[in-house]
């Protein structure tokens, strides 16, 4: 289960990017139903100078290429920003229509002064779009966020291979921090890329690089900046590869006034976290009805653990997600007292909460700002708004040592924390989703701020134990008990699934999946599940199942293949291209499987698949098949143990999911005793 958070504009200004958010432009193409009219009208000789440019040759996977981008940043004061922006792309291939349909966003902070649109077709009169033909539209992100950002969609005409699309904007911001960051890297190919930043007199500013060298700045006079960077290669997308956050190359910009810093400037994570903490700091006073539900959750609680866990799990299940983002609310939490009195708020409501009714027991938390994909911030990301979800550290009460606590950190200064997310339901006090661990936040406390990696948590903490006792008949047909325990995410994931699911008839479709996943045909004849909304205890499920033809007769023998259920092979590095990213895991985890399987009368084993063993740094695989009194047992460990695989281990993966596949394909041999 991911989690379902939007706190932070960081989703806008990657729709300023047109490029760098591909999904968006598929929802916004699928709300313009009429075509973009289409008027006579020249294009600017900027772009006309693009026209008869020399292109490299690029394969058939790239359907465009940014011949020109050009970024002009000018700082008027601490509380405007005026940016202009021209791009033109050259259409490849049918797939790169998407290229024309330009989206903007725009809010009360963020104002847009013009925008305009060409189409220099192959042959025949140019095309034009200005701000009358564009359409403002808002999008619902997910979950039920209530936001003042909408988007200016203008849809250029005749984007088809051959063409090239271009358009320039303006924009007037009022920042909440002074920092633009550029992305010069895209999904495409860039040819030319520039960025400008003019100054007023006596300010400075720092310039971080993320995922690329450094281009050294020139200056032009009178505090303006320019950087270049040309022929930039595309970023190929790649199954299980970090977020586009963690891999574009892009360069941060800070800007610092004359007569010293601002509040609002970030030149390190300190400075973000002093930050963060001024917006929060308002807003943690509790109020008569917080002091009086807190004292009423926790009376009958003896211990601080016990405590600790019933205002947790009020927060989770009680205090209901919506997010309310309006201005500065895309960072500022609402005041506690308001998030209790409403019974709802987003994620930094919801955290801002639980720290206050802590703190009326008598602990201590702080604010963690973080991203929900991992890989987005890592420890060389330098300071920005990286982040678009917020969870808690608390500071573990002296005396307070209990097995349940796993997500722990030692802290030099704060000692022993417990990172807790409150937004989500399905994780008890004491363990953070898969997409939390190992991952890097920002601890915010009264004195500023620092990037900390959150722990990862052991291996069998995120499991799936399932044990199995079925009996084959001489046609081949299989019946038999599946019991399966889950902790984790792997429990987790399943509650979600199930959480407004209200038929029995549904409530099985995990299992049916399961099944339709590893049998031919199958018939359920008993399902049940166990703690489905006791998040402190394990899930499971419970069930029995047959199916016919199961092992397969071939001469008077059987074929029967010991692993009956569940598939753990992947085929996401079976690709002709050389692989360019690491591959990310999900989570820890340590699964097993135990199928026992007797014999049918009058058969014998006459062959068994050989015992597996491949182990790696980064997972492992065991495996073994033995007989015993008419009873054929399969056993299996599958573990994960890093959540992160380098690309120059890219082909041991890929080995290691083919000894998996090979082994899931075995089969053990039977032959009839006549």
């Amino acid at each position: 289960m991911k989690n379902k958070c939007y706190c932070s504009p960081l989703l806008q200004a990657l729709a300023t990017r047109r490029r760098s958010s591909r999904l968006l432009s598929w929802m916004i193409a699928g709300i313009l139903m009429a075509t973009t009219p289409a008027f006579a009208g020249d294009a600017p000789q900027w772009m006309h100078a693009l026209v008869n440019a020399p292109l490299p040759t690029y394969d058939d996977k790239t359907d465009a290429v940014l011949l020109y981008s050009e970024t002009n940043v000018s700082v008027v004061s601490t509380d405007k920003i005026k940016t202009q922006v021209r791009e033109a792309y050259k259409i490849l291939r049918p797939n790169g229509r998407d290229r024309g349909i330009v989206h903007i966003y725009f809010n009360p902070e963020r104002k847009i002064k013009s925008l305009h649109g060409w189409c220099i077709p192959a042959q025949g009169k140019d095309y034009e779009v200005k701000d009358k033909d564009a359409t403002d539209v808002a999008l619902n992100h997910g979950g039920e966020l209530v936001d003042d950002t909408k988007y200016r969609v203008l849809q250029i005409p005749a984007a088809d291979p051959g063409n090239i699309v271009g358009y320039e904007y303006e924009t007037e911001d009022r920042p909440f921090f002074l920092q633009t960051i550029w992305y010069f890297q895209e999904l495409d190919p860039v040819r030319e890329s520039h960025y400008s930043l003019q100054l007023p007199p006596g300010w400075e500013f720092k310039a971080s690089w993320l995922n690329s060298s450094e281009t050294k700045s020139v200056e032009s006079g009178n505090n303006l900046w320019r950087w270049t960077v040309n022929d930039v290669k595309s970023v190929r997308q790649e199954p299980g590869m970090p977020p586009l956050m963690g891999v574009l190359s892009q360069m941060v910009v800070t800007f610092f006034p004359a007569g010293g810093r601002v509040p609002n400037g970030f030149a390190a994570w300190d400075d973000m976290g002093k930050w963060y903490a001024t917006l929060v700091r308002d807003r943690i006073a509790p109020s008569t009805q917080i002091k009086d539900e807190v004292a009423t959750l926790t009376a009958a609680k003896n211990t601080p653990l016990q405590k600790m866990q019933a205002l947790a799990n009020f927060v989770q299940h009680d205090i209901r997600y919506v997010a309310i983002e309006l201005g500065i609310g895309s960072y500022q939490p609402h005041a506690a007292a308001d998030v209790f009195s409403h019974r709802y708020g987003d994620c930094k409501d919801k955290a801002t909460l639980m720290r206050v009714m802590l703190r009326e027991i008598g602990v201590d938390s702080y604010h963690v700002v973080i991203n929900s994909r991992r890989g987005s911030v890592t420890a060389d990301t330098p300071a920005h708004n990286g982040f678009n979800h917020v969870i808690l550290a608390v500071k573990v009460p002296e005396g307070v040592a209990d097995a349940s606590l796993i997500a722990t950190m030692q802290h030099p200064k704060l000692g022993r924390i417990l990172f807790f997310d409150p937004t989500n339901e399905f994780i008890p006090l004491g363990q953070i989703p898969g997409y939390l661990q190992a991952n890097y936040g920002l601890l915010v406390t009264s004195d500023g701020g620092e990037l900390v990696e959150l722990p990862m948590q052991p291996t069998s903490m995120n499991s799936i134990s399932r044990t199995g006792k079925m009996t084959l008949d001489p046609t081949g047909r299989i019946s038999g008990q599946v019991n399966e325990t889950r902790l984790g995410a792997r429990a987790s994931s399943e509650r979600w699934g199930l959480r407004d699911v209200a038929k029995d008839s549904d409530r099985i479709k995990p299992i049916e999946t399961l099944l339709g996943g590893s049998l031919s045909n199958f018939r359920i004849t008993h399902a049940t599940i166990l703690n489905l909304t006791h998040t402190d205890l394990p899930f499971g499920f419970d069930y029995s199942f047959e199916s016919e033809n199961y092992a397969k007769n071939a001469g008077g023998l059987l074929l029967l293949r010991p692993r009956v259920l569940g598939i753990k092979a992947e085929a996401i590095l079976e690709t002709k291209e050389p692989r360019k990213f690491p591959i990310e895991l999900d989570e820890p985890t340590r699964d097993t499987d135990t199928f026992e399987i007797s014999i049918p009368l009058g058969y014998v084993v006459d062959d068994l698949p050989p015992a597996v063993d491949s182990d790696y740094s980064f997972a492992s695989y065991h495996s073994k098949t033995e007989v015993s009194g008419g009873v054929i047992r399969y056993t299996r460990t599958f573990e994960v143990k890093e959540l992160s695989v380098p690309v120059n281990r890219a082909e041991e993966l890929k080995k290691f999911y083919r000894i998996i596949a090979s082994d899931e394909r075995n089969t053990v041999v039977l032959k009839s005793r006549n």
